[in-house]
Order: structure tokens, then C-alpha cells, then sequence
């Protein structure tokens, strides 16, 4: 395919840009310290801060057997009837047995769905979704309502924290999602609307103890 001479002086400057990198101008602020100072406050307390104040829903939860009965509370009260759920980890967690109305059958007929996260950002209120986990970015995006199931341990305080934990695991995902509560837009007159484009509500638990197995 012939290419127009345009064209071919772009591609030649893109090259000699290339092979000749211009050197930063300030290069001792450039990734050399963090942007943001640590929190002075636990990094849960600053989560729940966070997240509530985007107005998404937390819930602490002193052990797993905390969580059930809490989540068991929040399907009575919102008379849920149909939960999806295709995590292996949380469907051990919470069981056919006491909990028939989760399933993993129809996410499009569903009335909220509940996955696992990699980690919870404390300075934003960001869950990180990752895309090789079994529930994928699907379920969290689709769901009318989203319950993020999480653990303390799995709290860092800044977005860096979270690629530096990512460039040091084995195998880099191929799509990591930032969810900051729930989708909001105002992009029509200005008019806040939530739940226009994923889910209305979401939901964190999050579990201080992990069970000892």
C-alpha cells in the first residue's frame, strides 16, 4: 500500500521523536514522592468518609458471620428476590441454604448482584475491580444495585498504591475499573441523575476478620 508523502513525514517525525526523547524538565518531581499526604485517621474510617459522601452505602461488618446477618437484614428490608452472584469465594460465604435468593442464573432479571473487589482506596472512595476475577467488569456495571464484598486488609490509601501492588503481581489484568459509588452524570442541563449508566445504588462490606480455614 503506497503511502501519501503527508503522511510519511509524520510517521518520520513520530520516529526521530522517538529515537530522540526529549529529557524531562524538572525530573526530581516527577514520581519521586506521593502527590497526596497520608491520612491521619484509619483507612477504613477515611473510606467510609469517602464512599458515603458519593453516595454509596457502607456497611462495617465485625466478622463474616457479622456479614451474613447484616446482608441478610438488607434483603429483607429491600425484599430482594433475585441476587446474582457467580464468585465461587462468595457463594461459599453465603450459602444456597441461607440465602436462596442468590443464584447465578440471570444477571439481566437480577435485583442487585454482589462480587469481590482487588482493593478499596481510601483517599477516593474507589473500588478496584478487576477484570480477571470470575465476575469480571460485567456484573459490577450491569447490576441495578452493586454489594462489593471486601476486606480490610485489602485497603490502600492512594491510586498508586494500587498500581505499584499491580506491577508487582505475577500477572498484570487486562482491564482494572476505578467505581466511585454509584454512576452519576449531569451532562443533561446540568441536573445531577444517578444510575443512568450502571448501577443506582452500590453497597461495601467491609469485613475487619477473615475466618481462619
Amino acid at each position: 500500500m503506497k503511502v501519501s508523502s503527508s503522511k510519511e513525514k509524520i510517521l518520520k517525525k513520530i520516529r526521530e521523536a522517538l529515537s530522540n526523547p526529549v529529557p524531562l524538565p524538572f525530573p526530581k518531581s516527577e514520581g519521586s514522592s506521593a502527590l497526596f499526604p497520608l491520612a491521619n485517621e484509619d483507612l477504613e474510617i477515611l473510606f467510609a468518609k469517602e464512599f458515603t459522601a458519593l453516595s454509596g452505602k457502607f456497611a462495617f461488618c465485625i466478622d463474616e458471620k457479622d456479614a451474613q446477618q447484616q446482608l441478610k437484614q438488607l434483603i429483607a428490608y429491600q425484599k430482594w428476590k433475585n441476587i446474582f452472584c457467580v464468585e465461587k469465594q462468595l457463594t461459599s460465604l453465603f450459602p444456597p441454604t441461607q440465602f436462596p435468593e442468590i443464584n447465578n442464573t440471570s444477571l439481566a432479571n437480577c435485583d442487585a448482584a454482589i462480587t469481590s473487589c482487588q482493593y478499596l482506596v481510601a483517599r477516593t472512595g474507589a473500588i478496584v475491580i478487576n477484570s480477571a476475577k470470575e465476575s469480571g467488569r460485567t456484573v459490577s456495571a450491569y447490576s441495578p444495585v452493586h454489594i462489593c464484598i471486601a476486606y480490610v486488609d485489602q485497603l490502600v490509601f492512594d491510586n498508586r498504591d494500587v498500581l505499584k501492588e499491580l506491577k508487582a503481581a505475577p500477572n498484570f489484568p487486562s482491564s482494572i475499573t476505578f467505581a466511585a459509588g454509584p454512576s452519576r452524570t449531569a451532562d443533561i442541563e446540568k441536573t445531577l441523575v444517578i444510575g443512568v449508566h450502571g448501577p443506582k445504588e452500590v453497597y461495601v462490606f467491609l469485613i475487619d476478620q477473615r475466618s481462619q480455614k
